[in-house]
């Protein structure tokens, strides 16, 4: 008989305490709070905002209720959500400002995120036997990264090099993604909950990526939806790239043939957009992807030969942007700051990206512990260097630390999860995760919440699949995850 809790323990994941049922007392009292603060708020306000924030605490109320609903409302919101500009020429507007300036730029994601969280610390009150924290292998890394980032925050606004609403908001945005993580392993207790879940974020990543060619017309980079007039083909790119390991690990480990190529013809719709956000560096990123997913991948022959055929077709494959973009990143025009590497002459946008980097180190060895703070240092591209200059060494070892973890984690998971229905996640999260290293050498990958929420989400999966395979009675404790993986 499979004995779940001693080896979830000995994996050093938690069990979930069972849920309990809404009580009518708590509930009534949660109800009258909200009508009592809802009736003065919409007194106070106007129609607009009061429907909004109506619309808030509906939300606020149906995440009380029912945990699920709010986190397919989370996933769907990930790359859906638009942003609301207030200020500047146009008052109230969607999308990024047409005119960069004085203006608060606030996410419906955002507000979103804040209210389920809230609602679900109400239920961890109420109802005490609810978890709110679930032991996991990552948070150790995860509390000592967050106190290093709070630290060397404070120590910045001490010492002049941090405005100190800035930073908070700042710091509070580069945590803001762990929620969704422990919601996931707080939540997440059968495989149908895991197959809900991972359904609506395969399906947030193809609307997505339909809205993203149809933006192909236009002539210009292609960014995430609802991003206005300026928006950021990086980020896109590197949300599609992590996605698309995904689904490629889900189409190698597929069982019939009508199932790999429905996940194939998912990945085709994926790899379009991707290629034309012109981003090198997402481009980059799906080098490591695909070479974790040949190395491990009993089906490796389909992959190969895929690649293969697309770098022997070249130009005959690839768009003509993509080709144009290749070549003026390492045949560009000498002009002036340009950076020369073993004869190849880098584009301006990448010579400046190479030269921060060199300021970004000699800033750091003026603050070699603790850096200059959340915000207290240039604008710095890298996530590597960021986290360098504003958090000093001891933010980088912690940063590594939880790489490090994550990449056991999912190895661990990975091994455990060969010859089940799980195998393909598994591998897709890892070669995923192997490609956002890379997406870190060129960007802030680890604090852009568009990349970051989706990639914390399926951690909380990948970090509790061995307790739901042993919940299926898959196989004995002794399948499970031992401490070495963890």
């Amino acid at each position: 008989m499979t004995r779940s809790a001693p080896s979830a323990r000995t994996r050093g994941v938690a069990p979930l305490p069972a849920d309990t049922s809404t009580h009518p007392i708590p509930l009534a009292l949660f109800v009258l709070l909200l009508a009592a603060g809802g009736g003065l708020f919409i007194a106070q306000t106007g129609p607009g905002l009061s429907l909004g924030a109506s619309l808030l605490v509906v939300l606020l109320f149906l995440s009380f209720l029912h945990t699920e609903l709010a986190l397919h409302i989370i996933l769907l919101s990930m790359l859906l959500s638009p942003e609301i500009v207030v200020g500047g020429f146009g008052g109230v507007s969607i999308g990024k400002p047409d005119i960069k300036g004085d203006v608060l730029v606030v996410r419906i994601e955002d507000l979103i995120l804040t209210t389920v969280c809230l609602a679900w610390l109400a239920r961890a009150a109420i109802f005490k036997d609810v978890g709110l924290v679930r032991k996991t292998p990552l948070n150790g890394p995860i509390v000592a990264y967050t106190a290093t980032l709070v630290v060397a925050t404070l120590l910045g606004t001490f010492a002049g090099n941090v405005r100190p609403l800035r930073g908070f908001f700042f710091t509070l945005k580069y945590v803001e993604y762990f929620v969704v993580y422990f919601m996931a392993v707080n939540y997440i207790q059968d495989d149908r909950q895991l197959r809900r879940l991972l359904g609506t974020a395969l399906a947030t990543c193809g609307i997505s990526a339909v809205m993203g060619i149809a933006q192909i017309p236009s002539g210009e980079r292609v960014s995430a939806p609802f991003e206005g007039k300026y928006g950021e083909p990086n980020t896109f790119g590197g949300y599609l790239v992590f996605m698309l390991a995904l689904i490629l690990g889900l189409a190698l480990a597929a069982k019939t043939v009508a199932a790999r190529l429905k996940w194939f013809a998912l990945a085709a719709l994926t790899l379009v957009p991707l290629l034309y956000t012109l981003s090198r560096t997402s481009w980059l990123a799906a080098m490591p992807m695909l070479l974790t997913l040949i190395l491990l991948s009993p089906r490796r022959l389909i992959l190969i030969l895929g690649v293969g055929c697309a770098v022997i077709l070249g130009s005959a494959v690839f768009p003509q942007q993509v080709l144009d973009r290749y070549n003026y990143t390492f045949h560009a025009p000498e002009a002036r700051g340009s950076v020369s590497i073993a004869g190849a002459r880098f584009d301006t946008s990448t010579s400046a990206r190479v030269e921060s980097w060199g300021y970004g180190v000699r800033g750091w060895l003026k603050r070699p512990l603790l850096g200059y703070g959340v915000t207290g240092f240039a604008f710095m591209d890298a996530q590597y260097v960021r986290v360098l200059v504003e958090a000093g060494l001891v933010g980088l070892v912690a940063f590594l630390w939880l790489l490090w973890r994550i990449l056991r984690t999912a190895w661990g998971t990975y091994r455990r999860s060969l010859g089940t229905r799980f195998e393909g996640l598994a591998l897709g999260y890892l070669a995923g995760f192997m490609a956002l290293i890379a997406h870190c050498i060129g960007a802030n990958t680890f604090i852009i919440v568009r990349i970051m929420e989706p990639f914390w989400f399926l951690t909380g999966i990948v970090t509790v699949l061995p307790l739901i395979h042993e919940a299926r009675g898959a196989g004995p404790a002794a399948r499970g995850w031992d401490r070495r993986a963890a």
